[in-house]
């Protein structure tokens, strides 16, 4: 049997319950925990994201290796994140493009090998790249407001995706990766991704059927979702099998991401961050580690919150401490705007860069340039490492498939 144990709270991040309703079987009898609150995983596969944690095929996936030498073209390329992710799964990338100074020095300074384009993406000439495996982006989520009907690929232009599927249909690739918010698949009722269904459609690519993926289940200690674009070039589907990657077998924490232990070899090395004024400082002292401002006095309560106070919702991200026995909160560009507390667990300060860094799991040696506010956006912005890496040898036994 196997004897591995989890919390309450992280039961409810898995199979993505409120904690209440995990309160609620607990006290009905559905699930039964030990004598010292936590239960073993083997006695919860009614949940079949449980089942699949534990009838998992991360070890052989995990070895996946490419058959040949497979190239990557990436747009919107940020601090890295993908791309190093990628890299870890066999990709070699010749040629990355965004236009921010700080994330192209950031690629520089990491990988000086890479060809990294600095430029506005709507100017990038893709002429140069043929025989290209994969082309990968971030494009951010715009709407494409035509009331419904079925629009042409020149119709999106001005938009981000027209210069993501302009790249597509420049260079050819075998296969391509998109990624993007979770809320792209009902953005605008749904009509956006409808859109872009079509114009991947259109230019002789066929979509997998996009899926939001849990980075907690892939050695990512953070509570972030992502979702994934796969496309196939026409002419090569009748050899092509896709599969999403099997989760892994437990979930990091806080804990695992900033102490010693199974992800990093060292405590977590100090670095720049921001910090809080005084006044805020002294209300984030009152918060209890994994609480929020509903933890405060009321009076405190009704001053920090001020309008917001007697709104609805449950706003637990102002006043947010993390805790070490959960996966992170989703990173946001910054750990200290009221609305996105990321405080840490132990002191009373917003989380800094390096920790930031490990939360995306970063290795410790991948350095980000400029001001300390244009390292968090880098990060806050970017894929999680591992979460990438897992992709990544999902597209790689694609292609060798192919």
């Amino acid at each position: 049997m196997n004897n591995t144990q989890i919390t309450e709270a992280l039961l409810a991040d898995i199979v993505s319950a409120p904690k209440a309703v995990v309160e609620k079987w607990r006290l009905s009898g559905k699930i039964v925990p030990k004598a010292n609150g936590n239960y073993y995983m083997e006695s919860l596969r009614q949940f079949h994201q449980i089942r699949d944690m534990l009838d998992t095929n991360w070890d052989e996936e995990a070895k996946t290796t490419p058959d040949r030498r497979y190239t990557a073209v990436e747009l919107f390329a940020g601090g890295g994140g993908l791309a190093l992710g990628l890299e870890n799964a066999g990709f070699d990338h010749i040629a990355l493009f965004d236009n921010d100074k700080h994330s192209c020095a950031t690629l520089r300074d990491n990988r000086p090998n890479w060809n990294v384009i600095e430029a506005d993406v709507r100017e990038a000439d893709y002429s140069g790249y043929t025989d290209v495996d994969l082309v990968t982006g971030g494009f951010p989520c715009q709407s494409f407001s035509y009331s419904g009907k079925k629009l042409g690929f020149e119709d999106t232009r001005g938009t981000l995706f027209y210069e993501f599927a302009r790249a597509i249909n420049e260079i050819r690739p075998k296969i391509f990766l998109g990624e993007n918010v979770r809320g792209l698949m009902t953005h605008d009722g749904g009509k956006t991704l409808e859109t872009i269904k079509d114009i991947i459609s259109q230019m002789g690519y066929t979509l997998v059927e996009p899926r939001v993926l849990k980075a907690i289940f892939y050695q990512v200690p953070q509570k972030r979702e992502r979702l994934f674009l796969v496309g196939i070039r026409n002419d090569l589907l009748q050899t092509a099998n896709f599969a999403w990657p099997s989760p892994y077998r437990q979930v990091f924490t806080l804990k695992d991401a900033l102490k010693a232990g199974i992800m990093y070899p060292t405590d977590c090395p100090s670095s720049p961050g921001q910090s809080y004024s005084p006044a805020k400082q002294a209300v984030l002292m009152m918060v209890p580690p994994g609480g929020c401002w509903k933890d405060l006095p009321l009076a405190v309560q009704k001053s920090y919150m001020k309008g917001s106070f007697g709104q609805g919702g449950g706003k637990t991200g102002m006043a947010r401490r993390l805790s070490w026995s959960e996966p992170s909160l989703t990173l946001t560009t910054s750990p200290a705007q009221k609305q996105t507390e990321r405080c840490h667990p132990a002191e009373t300060r917003p989380l800094n860069v390096r920790e930031y860094a490990r939360i995306q799991s970063f290795p410790d040696e991948w350095s980000f340039s400029g001001p300390v506010g244009a390292r968090y956006k880098q990060i806050g912005n970017a894929v999680p490492v591992n979460l990438a890496a897992a992709m990544g040898r999902s597209l790689v036994r694609l292609l060798n498939g192919i």
